[in-house]
């Protein structure tokens, strides 16, 4: 049996052409991407290896390539959730398409942002997303605080 070889092309980041901004945007060197399209692919596309992360894609069968891209703050966002309201149970839609389980023992605010550690990986909630969960949260002289299924959780600050 013949196998074929695949090729393999790695861009490192610092030869990568676009990046990630704080608010899981991409970019290059005209701007913010614009197009919906392209934007949802890249997302979709991120993966991580021992290299950090990149973007993946399998090209005519035979080629795989991998492009490290540069992040100001984390590559995973939290771009949309899901609040079941008879349970109040939540899930978080990654920007990479991913449906992943809020944890509100894994939460936390750094520098007025909130995260969410998840397998090892930072998560930041972007602003769509906080307001979804704005009727759950509260701030008092305790500090930040998730209201769930009657069940509050204190959310720590980190520096």
């Amino acid at each position: 049996m013949n196998q074929k070889e695949i090729k393999e092309i790695v861009v490192n980041k610092e030869d990568a052409v676009f990046w990630l901004d704080a608010f899981g945007r991409w970019h290059n060197k005209h701007g913010a991407f614009e197009h919906k399209k392209i934007i949802d692919y890249f997302h979709s596309s991120i993966r991580k290896d021992d290299g950090g992360y990149h973007l993946f894609q399998v090209r005519d069968d035979s080629t795989i390539e991998k492009v490290y891209f540069k992040y100001e703050d984390t590559a995973l966002f939290v771009f949309d959730l899901i609040i079941e309201k008879d349970s109040d149970e939540v899930r978080l839609i990654l920007n990479t398409k991913d449906d992943i389980p809020l944890d509100p023992g894994a939460l936390f605010i750094q520098s007025e942002n909130l995260y969410m550690e998840y397998a090892g990986e930072r998560i930041k909630f972007i602003d769509r997303t906080m307001l979804k969960l704005t009727k759950r949260l509260t701030l008092d002289q305790n500090g930040y605080r998730l209201k769930l299924s009657n069940k509050i959780y204190d959310i720590p600050e980190r520096t």
